[in-house]
């Protein structure tokens, strides 16, 4: 029997790439908004999560505009020369007000950051993302914080207060990631309390996994501040609070901050 013409394979996960004219318009939004706003900041992601950088868009909506994607579109808006520099400081260093600050802006621009531009002064900004901090599940690579053991009896969820014995159709998943399990009246349970991760080690994707199903919460999203630019007087300033400059950027198993890599974030 022939193969009929309307059988086509669609793949879901193809994205369509951003053309010129798409890139053009980004760098244009973020140099119109260094005309827009007072102050630009430079931050960085600690444990990114993007459900959490989204309810950060949120509560800042309307008092400010956040870009998070590629570091080369963003630098490449600002100028990364004293003579492309689309507003004074950023490119170059300027008058940079703290004698640890020897670069511009755009100089550092690397690795997971973003930019965040509103009118807000900065030590409100400062306190408001000290205070900022969201819980969430490791994930495999990052360390530890704790030792959980998990006891002997019925392997219980903790996303519920209180908590729940898993269901049984759960417990092959539960011994493909290491416990063993046995059922007692339906329900899969531990003969020997179990280690599950020990303080200040490394987490296989097993363990992140387990730890995901009990409800073990592990890590924490923070923004973290490097510098912030004045557009008055074009200087740049560090931050040296290591409450709110000091956070743990993830290494392994990160998420991206853009559902693309050329797409910025914005709000």
């Amino acid at each position: 029997m022939p193969r009929s013409k309307r059988q086509k394979l669609v793949s879901l996960t193809k994205v369509s790439k951003k053309t010129k004219e798409h890139k053009g318009a980004q760098i244009s939004e973020l140099q119109a908004n260094t005309e827009k706003w007072k102050y630009c900041w430079l931050f960085e992601v600690g444990n990114m999560r993007n459900a959490h950088l989204k309810t950060v868009r949120r509560l800042w909506r309307g008092s400010a505009r956040l870009f998070f994607g590629r570091g080369a579109l963003m630098a490449k808006a600002l100028g990364t020369t004293p003579e492309e520099e689309h507003r004074p400081g950023l490119a170059a260093p300027g008058h940079a007000r703290t004698p640890m600050l020897s670069h511009a802006i755009v100089q550092q621009i690397k690795g997971q950051v973003g930019l965040l531009f509103t009118d807000t002064e900065p030590q409100e900004v400062i306190e408001w993302f000290k205070d900022f901090h969201q819980p969430d599940f490791a994930r495999s690579g990052n360390r530890a914080t704790r030792t959980v053991i998990l006891p002997a009896g019925p392997v219980m969820q903790h996303h519920s207060d209180p908590p729940e014995p898993f269901p049984h159709n759960e417990e092959a998943q539960l011994r493909k990631l290491g416990l063993t399990t046995v059922m007692r009246k339906g329900v899969p349970t531990l003969e020997t309390p179990h280690r599950l991760c020990e303080e200040g080690k490394v987490l296989t994707a097993e363990q992140a996994q387990l730890l995901k199903l009990i409800g073990e919460k592990m890590v924490e999203f923070r923004v973290g501040l490097r510098a912030w630019w004045d557009s008055a007087t074009g200087g740049v300033e560090a931050v040296t609070d290591p409450g709110v400059r000091d956070v743990g950027v993830e290494t392994k198993g990160e998420e991206s901050g853009a559902e693309d890599d050329d797409e910025a974030i914005s709000e």
